[in-house]
């Protein structure tokens, strides 16, 4: 029925049908067929639908019975939809005596026929070629001949096919191809038309009597005719339409419970719940149909058959699988309403029968090797499925005949029946009904054949599980197994398999099932009277994190509900202390650990306290050794606080933990353990991917700073020598710590190192120091005291500040066996404040340098001193300063400052360095200092207690300094008048408020401050040089006499020359001793000045240079304007001299002055006198 054909029937003279060119046009015809891409646009349904490929059976038109034979048309294909008459002829005459009467003949008849279409082939011989028609020739073609006599509507059905024998090109069939599909379309659509205006008419009587549903299914307005038509051409999704609609229309129906022509529910026949379900001849179910005896049952198995049959060829198989579960599922319910004339097991045995076949029936339909990936996945996960709800069927049949338990997870599936029902089901039943499937049959019977069949049937579900990717449902049946194991009392694999369920429950949240199978795994550990080892202790943990959580009641069992935990926990505490290593577990649910607030420090010693909250969520006490958690703050400084318990009692509990630190500042919660016995309880606050996840708070915890703790602060020493080893201090405050033994270890950055071996104390009687090569060892440090170590470190110069790590641990003489801690960090500037510049000048045998000194930061720095020192050793040399009792100076990084020294060498160049010292303090630290000396002033003049002083001291004096920090007003005012006016914002409310702002406030000279001046210690180079000239212009007019001086000059005018003559001294005094006694040559220009200066002579020329000679070249000047005008400036250069062959030339280093570079010539304008005569006019006018 489905897979029938469209049929196309063809007629022709006798006598073609007989000839052998007939048989070639038609195999001709039929090599072009199926027909391919036909796009189907009706007038009644507004998509278009497209048939990719129709198969065509052209048959004789004799060969068909006339069109009323069959009373229940099951098709609209078992009738033609197309009529061919081919036509051989070329001659008009013979067209018109003979063939055209044999297409009327044949025309008359076709037209009878509802709902077909016909076309008109005229076949021609495109190898014979037809004689030329000329011009003025009106006679007609046979094809025209034919179309006038046959196109009466507007439609053309009559196509010329120019074939030869033998070619079989698609292009010369195009046009007949075209035209079949245009008459297939028409008649298709007039015949749907038809049928559906049918249908809607039946559907419209459906409250009138004698309405029929099966006569509706089957006759005229059949929908399954139009869904069986549909199919014929390919229209899959048409046909599985009208298939729905059929079964809304059917279930509409049993709504209405108008069920008057179907027979029962169910007649259940032979082999009814073992036949395959989707299988249509299994029964004649048309015949049932027609005769409206068949059963509810039946109807719906038929009508799942064929949407299953048209799904299967729209290449779903997936929604096979799916729609058969469904139906499986809700139609069963309706059986269970008369299960008490059903066989016995008949509706499970149906059930697992149909199932199995179904899948059986789609590997068979689509192979797993013809599916893409996502396909393949939904196809496997529908059939698990289906072969799960076999296992269901099992479930109930096992539970019924004893081969399984009465309890969960099988009972979950078992149908209880009720005493009230149990006896009347049993009464009704016959002896002769008996179900078919041969396995179901023999498992019954069998409790191993059940088994068997059970374990197979789940094993397949599992497997398409996995393929699919539902591991939980996989999850699910291998603890069907493992239950079915424990049933069978297989307890070793049944611990395997719920050992290692719970790993793959937990990443999916399946908390009751995890819990169950856990259970499940306790009591099978106990009754394998196994030994409570690590093993054991893991599964217990797992199950009371899902305690925690959630337990199904479902899955739980009463044995299993009645547990006492009480009982866990203490075995658990037992088994930890039998454990010979430390097991660790993380982030457990049965506790939690969290801090209260932030910590506090004891007033005795050195030791920070806070409150941690644990909340015990079992209903039991918790047997624990010990409770910490770790705080991390800047730079990785840990803190770990810890606290000796005993037990947790069910609830919240606050416990106080302690750490022996002198650490302060901003702390996070990062981790937390409870320790019981040798099982560590972990978890990890901040950091991880799953604190992420879970979005907790960060937990902030302020460790408050005690002013009497260990405290340690790095500088600079206050002498700095450039060149030697560089050193830092390192400041160790004691406070209330009688330290015994301290060990100190600074962490340098990169590059940098320090020489442990190599520290040394600063001041006696603060203790002593132990070698050591990787920290400073600190021992018999007293109270109250404040130890100075000095450390040496390698070159530091690519830091302007070095950030230092302090790692402290150290023990008091009052608590020994206390090992304290200080991880703290320190900022320490290496740089130094000031930067120093020189410039040298040489005049003959004295050399000027001039030092310019500026800030490197933003900080102000006071110079106190500035001298030049020469060593000890040095002789004949005198160096001597600009002003040699310069007050103290200032240096901002907008002013730089300036000292001149004056260097006399009386044997030649200077060979030893001089140094450079100079004293200076930063301005910063002379105000801590002055703010210092301050607070002590006032604390002794009020008489503090002796125990509050230091740490009174140490609070006053960091909260001045941090307002001063804040506001920057007070700077101008105290470098004019030493006065520090403190901001506003100082309110400490304390007594000490206004004595010590009225002691600042006071006026002070530079040097009132304790402040000590530090001292840097610069080695400085004297330069050498080869040369030293002397250029000097002299001015003489020529008009006056040899032997007047310049400053007897005479007035001298703009435009007047002027002699002049240059004048060269050069000097080898700063030159080593062998280039004493040679000689070079030096080349000279005159700069030109062409605003200034005319300029006539030698102006640019060679001399050569000896110790203490002269050279002397004539010039002419003449000034371009008048007023003070300098001289022009002289260069003067060295020419190369030239060295071995191998070594090329040099230039030797020389240095020229301009002795005249200070003066400057006063020129006048020129006057004169001239005289004119103006006419006034003569006498007459």
């Amino acid at each position: 029925m489905s897979n029938q054909n469209v049929l196309v029937t063809y007629s022709a003279p006798v006598s073609f049908l007989a000839s052998e060119s007939w048989k070639q046009v038609l195999a001709a015809l039929q090599s072009q067929l199926p027909l391919r891409s036909i796009h189907w646009k009706s007038a009644f349904r507004p998509n278009l639908k497209t048939i990719q490929e129709l198969e065509l059976t052209l048959v004789p038109l004799d060969s068909l019975r006339d069109e009323h034979t069959s009373q229940v048309p099951v098709t609209l294909l078992e009738k033609p939809l197309l009529n061919l008459y081919v036509v051989t002829c070329e001659d008009n005459d013979l067209y018109r005596t003979n063939v055209k009467k044999q297409i009327k003949d044949w025309h008359s008849a076709i037209s009878q026929r509802k709902h077909q279409e016909w076309i008109i082939v005229h076949v021609v011989r495109s190898d014979i070629k037809t004689t030329d028609r000329k011009f003025f020739n009106m006679k007609s073609s046979v094809l025209d001949k034919i179309k006038a006599d046959f196109n009466i509507d507007k439609r053309d059905r009559c196509v010329q096919l120019s074939w030869t024998a033998g070619d079989h090109s698609p292009v010369i069939w195009a046009d007949l191809m075209n035209k079949i599909k245009d008459g297939l379309l028409a008649a298709l659509d007039s015949s749907v038309s038809q049928r559906e205006e049918e249908v809607r008419r039946s559907e419209s009587q459906r409250q009138m009597p004698g309405w029929n549903f099966c006569t509706f299914f089957l006759l005229k307005a059949c929908l399954e005719s139009l869904a069986s038509s549909f199919e014929g051409v390919k229209l899959f999704e048409d046909a599985l339409h009208q298939y729905n609609e059929l079964e809304v229309s059917f279930i509409q129906v049993l709504r209405e419970k108008n069920m008057s022509w179907f027979g029962s529910l169910i007649q259940p026949v032979d082999k009814d719940d073992s036949v395959p379900l989707l299988s249509v001849t299994k029964k004649h179910y048309r015949d049932l149909i027609l005769a409206n005896s068949i059963s509810v049952f039946d109807f719906r198995i038929y009508l799942l058959a064929r949407q299953c049959a048209l799904l299967n060829k729209m290449r779903r198989p997936f929604e096979i699988c799916q729609k058969v579960t469904t139906f499986l599922g809700t139609f069963s319910r309706r059986l269970r309403e008369v299960e008490a004339r059903l066989p016995e097991y008949f509706i499970e045995s149906w059930i697992f029968s149909s199932a199995l076949s179904v899948v059986n029936q789609c590997d068979t339909w689509a192979p797993p090797t013809e599916l893409d990936g996502i396909q393949l996945a939904r196809f496997s996960a529908s059939k698990g499925e289906l072969l799960e709800l076999a296992k269901t069927q099992l479930d109930i049949i096992g539970v019924k005949v004893g081969h399984l338990p009465k309890k969960p997870p099988f009972a979950t599936t078992y149908i209880e029946e009720t005493p009230a029902t149990r006896p009347q089901q049993t009464s009704r039943r016959s002896s002769t009904q008996r179900i078919s499937n041969h396995e179901i049959m023999l498992a019954i019977g069998d409790e191993e054949a059940f088994y068997d069949l059970y374990c197979a049937t789940s094993n397949r579900a599992i497997d398409m599980y996995v393929k699919a990717g539902r591991r939980k449902f996989a999850l699910k049946l291998h603890g069907f197994l493992a239950a079915l194991d424990i049933h069978r009392g297989r307890l070793a694999n049944a611990l395997a398999i719920f050992t290692s369920l719970p790993a793959h429950y937990a990443p999916h949240m399946w908390t009751s099932l995890e819990s169950f199978v856990l259970s499940r795994a306790i009591d099978i550990h106990a009754e394998l009277e196994k030994p409570q080892d690590r093993e054991w202790i893991h599964i217990l943990l797992a199950y009371l994190r899902t305690y925690t959580n959630d337990i199904s009641k479902e899955l739980a069992s009463e044995e299993e509900g009645e547990k006492s935990v009480t009982q866990l926990i203490t075995a658990l505490h037992a088994a930890a202390k039998s454990l010979d290593s430390d097991l660790i577990h993380t982030d457990h649910t049965i506790m939690a650990v969290q801090v209260s607030g932030d910590a506090t420090c004891s007033d005795d010693e050195d030791l920070a306290l806070v409150d941690a909250t644990i909340s015990n969520h079992l209903p039991c006490d918790i047997f624990v050794d010990e409770i910490s958690i770790t705080l991390r703050g800047r730079d990785s400084e840990r803190l770990k606080f810890t606290a000796k318990v005993d037990k947790l009692p069910p609830g919240q509990s606050t416990v106080t933990l302690s750490c022996p630190s002198s650490s302060w500042g901003l702390y996070t919660l990062e981790s937390s353990e409870v320790v019981m016995a040798r099982v560590r309880f972990q978890w990890q606050h901040t950091g991880t991917a799953i604190t992420t996840l879970k979005k907790n708070h960060t937990s902030l915890v302020r460790v408050s700073r005690s002013l009497r703790a260990l405290d340690v602060q790095i500088r600079q020493p206050q002498q700095t020598e450039l060149g030697a080893t560089s050193r830092l201090l390192l400041i160790i405050s004691t406070g209330q710590n009688d330290i015994s033994r301290a060990t100190i270890k600074p962490t340098p950055p990169s590059g940098v190192q320090f020489n442990y071996s190599a520290a040394r104390l600063e001041a006696e009687g603060t203790g002593t120091l132990e070698g050591s090569d990787n920290a400073i060892v600190l021992l018999d440090a007293p109270v109250d005291t404040d130890v100075v170590i000095s450390l040496p470190h390698s070159d530091a110069s690519r830091y302007h500040t070095m950030k230092i790590g302090l790692s402290v641990t150290y023990n008091t003489q009052s608590s020994p066996g206390v090992i304290r801690t200080l991880q703290t960090s320190r900022v320490v500037t290496v740089s130094l404040p000031i930067a120093v510049n020189v410039e040298d000048f040489f005049r003959g045998k004295r050399l000027f340098s001039k030092f310019t000194i500026s800030t490197t930061s933003h900080q102000h720095v006071r110079i106190s001193s500035t001298e030049l020192q020469g060593p000890r050793s040095l002789d004949g040399v005198k160096i001597s300063g600009c002003r040699p009792n310069r007050p103290v100076v200032n240096v901002t990084p907008e002013h730089a400052v300036n000292f001149l020294f004056s260097i006399e060498s009386s044997n030649g160049p200077v060979l030893e360095p001089l140094n450079l010292v100079i004293k200076y303090r930063v301005l910063r630290d002379e105000v801590e200092a002055l703010i210092r000396q301050t607070v002590e002033a006032v604390l002794l003049s009020m008489s503090v207690e002796k125990l509050q002083y230091s740490s009174l001291r140490r609070s006053l004096i960091d909260n001045l300094v941090a307002h001063l920090e804040s506001d920057a007003e007070w700077v101008e005012t105290y470098r004019a008048t030493g006065e520090i006016i403190l901001p506003r914002s100082f309110e400490d409310g304390s007594d000490f408020q206004e004595p010590i702002r009225e002691a600042l406030a006071q006026c002070r000279p530079e040097t009132a401050s304790s402040c000590p001046w530090r001292e840097i210690k610069i080695p400085v180079d004297v330069p050498r040089m080869n040369i030293v000239t002397a250029a000097q212009i002299t001015v003489q007019p020529s008009s006056l006499p040899s032997g007047i001086k310049s400053d007897q000059l005479p007035p001298i005018y703009a435009g007047q020359p002027i002699q002049a003559t240059l004048i060269f001294k050069t000097s080898f005094h700063w030159a080593e001793k062998e280039g004493k006694q040679r000689c070079y040559t030096m080349r000279y220009d005159v700069e030109e000045r062409v605003k200034d200066w005319l300029l006539c002579g030698r102006k640019r020329g060679d001399f050569v240079a000896t110790d203490g000679g002269s050279f002397a070249v004539p010039l002419t000047l003449i000034a371009l304007h008048h007023g003070e005008i300098s001289l022009p400036k002289v260069n003067v250069r060295p020419l190369p001299i030239s060295m071995q062959a191998s070594m090329g030339s040099t230039v030797p280093s020389a240095d020229a002055c301009q002795v005249h570079g200070a003066e400057k010539v006063l020129i006048l304008p020129r006057g004169g006198r001239s005289t004119y005569i103006v006419g006034m006019g003569s006498d007459n006018e």
